[in-house]
């Protein structure tokens, strides 16, 4: 495969004279071309699915799910696994984002560094990768050896890989469980792929993530339970959701959170069992944390 055939690298032809276009001309080409992604990223969905599966599983054997990837596609991976703690109150190392060139290139691109494959394995190594982890190389184009070298070193230690591209096959194959391609055609400025590619990817990441959440119970119908109410903003949420969970008024649920020490999920239970908190903290652990099946 040469790299002019990789549909994230072809001229895109509603967009060939874009640079005689007015602003308003210019936004809603974008516009259009952005409204291809959701359609793309749902053909995708099988293979999604899988990827969920295979983070359910490993998540509940104790390991671990990593992001792997360069520039965009690495900084949307350190984003998604960055946002799990906060928002589900889970371990920070059960979602793991690594960017080649390290955290500087989160800020500042780090050239070459997409083709060092010495350090995908250096630094799968400082996160002490293990067997049975998961890795989810990232890839728009499938052009990085960092990645794809990342992805081969995992299968060789026992970890389940996936490769998320955005053209129909990688330009660097690798061995790997599942492949996810979203097929979102040329960008709007050739080879741009931190337009409809990332936003892809980042679609892509936001499902994986959250259904994995959903599947592990930190989720109560769509209510994030499992929050820990650690700024105002949160308090009140946390507050909002224990109310509409319950016959309880503001001030109550505001009393049952302090209960609680800021746990959503615990004061639930001990509403629902009229419990205290150590007795909550028992039963939720008795039942894996899923809160519907205490409730129900």
């Amino acid at each position: 495969m040469d790299r002019r055939d990789l549909i994230t690298e072809k001229p895109n032809p509603n967009s060939s004279s874009i640079d005689s276009m007015s602003i308003r001309e210019i936004l809603e080409e974008i516009n259009n071309e952005d409204a291809k992604i959701p359609v793309a990223v749902r053909t995708s969905i099988p293979q999604i699915e899988k990827a969920v599966e295979l983070c359910v599983d490993a998540i509940k054997l104790g390991k671990h799910v990593f992001f792997i990837g360069a520039g965009t596609s690495g900084r949307l991976g350190v984003l998604d696994a960055s946002e799990m703690p906060p928002t589900y109150s889970v371990p920070e190392d059960w979602f793991q984002g690594i960017i080649a060139g390290g955290d500087i290139a989160l800020r500042k691109s780090i050239e070459g560094a997409e083709d060092k494959i010495e350090l995908a394995i250096n630094d799968l190594n400082e996160h002490n990768i293990q067997n049975d982890d998961v890795i989810i190389g990232i890839s728009t184009s499938g052009a990085a050896k960092y990645v794809q070298t990342a992805l081969n070193h995992g299968k060789e230690i026992g970890c389940k890989t996936i490769y998320l591209i955005c053209n129909k096959e990688p330009f660097y194959r690798a061995n790997v469980d599942l492949i996810i391609s979203i097929e979102v055609g040329p960008e709007i400025i050739a080879g741009s792929t931190r337009m409809k590619a990332g936003t892809a990817t980042k679609l892509a990441l936001n499902m994986i993530s959250t259904a994995t959440m959903v599947r592990l119970g930190k989720i109560y119908g769509n209510l994030m339970v499992d929050l820990m109410a650690v700024n105002e903003k949160l308090v009140d949420r946390g507050i909002r959701i224990i109310q509409n969970l319950t016959d309880l008024n503001y001030e109550d649920s505001n009393a049952m959170l302090l209960s609680a020490e800021m746990s959503v999920k615990t004061a639930l239970v001990m509403i629902n069992k009229k419990c205290n908190l150590d007795e909550a903290r028992k039963i939720l652990e008795r039942n894996n944390g899923i809160l519907r099946d205490i409730i129900n």
